[in-house]
């Protein structure tokens, strides 16, 4: 409740003169008491707001401001240009800042404006306009209602500006904001890290696979290699033996892409944070039969003719060797011609076979390594395909987790939305209820204050003044 004082307040910004205003009328008006702003008591108001402004510059918003605080429960209001003294622009000045409270509030489109020198350098004072137009307007007898009127106008203001607050309070804009946008980031986030994830998973088995392939064709190679040169350097002894030799060192080939594979693919779970062990497939199925070393029909027969032919040679050549050199060892020489030739005829058969046996090996070799390499990879491609499935199924367990998080901070944002949302309405049901009946008191009440206006005396200041 408003208390209206019969006292004078007198506001302004600093530096504007309102300690020389407010001695000055207190000289000329000892009848009133004239007040500063912290001279009146929370609940008070005045009959009467002096406004005082410097001529020095024009009025600015927190000006505006000061008065609108201090004349917000009092209709009569005067305002004051002050240092008239020192500013020959003062008259500029007064105008452009009734220019710009009138367009700050239509109230104060009839406010009288005064020009002082409370306390000039030199002369008198300057202030009998301002006292005359004071007395004129506490002189007034219906200063009281008007200002009864303008505090009840103030009060449906003030209570239309609250109802207007509490509905911006029940779910501020800024909060609502904020929330919307956590909820849509949260949505973003799940699924960009969806999307992130998956794509990680593909990346990470394509190279897997390449890589194992890879790795599978390179110790398929170097297995054949050493195994080539081997055959190549094979003796009579070890021909019973290679075939075993072949079947161990597959054994280990395999043995070596396995582990490979299994330490590979664990390595890529545990990149992909999915500790997961996927189904193991059977072995790869790695089948060495026996070295084709068989007879060679027609191969013998040509090694055996071929043999003999140069044993004969020899046989000849050591029988005429020794019937030149020494005539009465020639049956000697012909018996000693046939062991060597015989002797020589049974190395080349025995070269020419070991020879072949080396190229069979030799091919036999390849076509193991092959086949070795064939099932490799596709042993690898079973057991990538096995790990991406059950990397998937991990990955879709991840994503049914963070799916799950995310619904809940998703159900979390939208019941603090749907919360805020009935306050809101709540505050709005009760607002629309109450603002048709304080606009229309606002109506009434601005209804008799422009008929008051109408019938207050004129306070403008003299034209020969201004």
């Amino acid at each position: 409740m408003i208390v209206h004082r019969n006292v004078v307040l007198v506001v302004g910004p600093p530096l504007a003169g309102v300690s020389s205003v407010i001695a000055a009328l207190r000289d000329r008006l000892p009848e009133h008491s004239v007040l500063e702003a912290n001279e009146l008591a929370t609940g008070e108001a005045p009959a009467a707001v002096v406004f005082v402004v410097s001529a020095t510059a024009q009025l600015t918003e927190s000006d505006g401001a000061l008065l609108d605080d201090a004349a917000a429960d009092t209709d009569a209001v005067i305002a004051v240009v002050s240092k008239i003294d020192v500013h020959r622009t003062w008259r500029a000045v007064l105008d452009a800042d009734r220019a710009l409270l009138v367009q700050r509030s239509a109230r104060y489109r009839d406010v009288p404006w005064v020009g002082v020198a409370a306390a000039p350098d030199l002369g008198t004072p300057v202030i009998d306009e301002l006292v005359a137009t004071l007395r004129a307007a506490l002189g007034d007898d219906e200063l009281c209602q008007r200002n009864r009127l303008r505090a009840l106008e103030n009060r449906l203001l003030t209570l239309s500006a609250r109802l207007d607050g509490d509905v911006e309070d029940a779910a501020p804009e800024a909060r609502l904001g904020v929330l919307r946008e956590e909820r849509a980031a949260a949505v973003r986030r799940f699924r960009l890290d969806k999307t992130e994830r998956a794509i990680a998973v593909r990346s990470e088995i394509q190279q897997a696979r390449i890589q194992l392939s890879h790795f599978a064709r390179t110790r398929c190679a170097q297995a054949r290699t050493e195994l080539q040169q081997d055959a190549t350097a094979i003796t009579r002894r070890r021909l019973g033996r290679f075939a075993d030799d072949v079947r161990r060192q597959s054994s280990e080939v395999s043995d070596d892409i396995q582990e490979r594979a299994e330490r590979h693919l664990a390595d890529l779970g545990e990149r992909l944070g999915l500790t997961v062990e996927p189904p193991t497939p059977s072995s790869p199925a790695i089948e060495v039969g026996a070295a084709p070393l068989g007879s060679r029909g027609a191969e013998t027969r040509l090694s055996m003719l071929l043999g003999a032919g140069f044993g004969l040679g020899v046989a000849l050549t050591v029988s005429r060797l020794f019937a030149d050199v020494a005539p009465r060892w020639v049956i000697g020489g012909a018996i000693v011609g046939a062991a060597i030739g015989l002797a020589v005829t049974l190395w080349v058969i025995g070269v020419r076979g070991l020879l072949q046996d080396r190229a069979v090996l030799d091919r036999w070799v390849v076509d193991v390594s092959a086949g070795l390499r064939t099932a490799m990879e596709q042993w690898i491609a079973t057991r990538v395909l096995a790990a991406e499935a059950a990397l998937a199924r991990a990955a879709a367990e991840r994503d049914a987790i963070a799916g799950a998080q995310t619904d809940d901070e998703v159900t979390r944002i939208d019941r603090q939305l749907r919360e805020y949302g009935v306050r809101r309405a709540r505050a709005a049901t009760i607002r629309n209820r109450q603002v048709p009946l304080i606009e229309s008191e606002l109506v009434a009440v601005r209804t008799d204050l422009d008929e008051l206006s109408k019938k207050r005396p004129q306070l403008w200041p003299s034209e020969s003044f201004l």
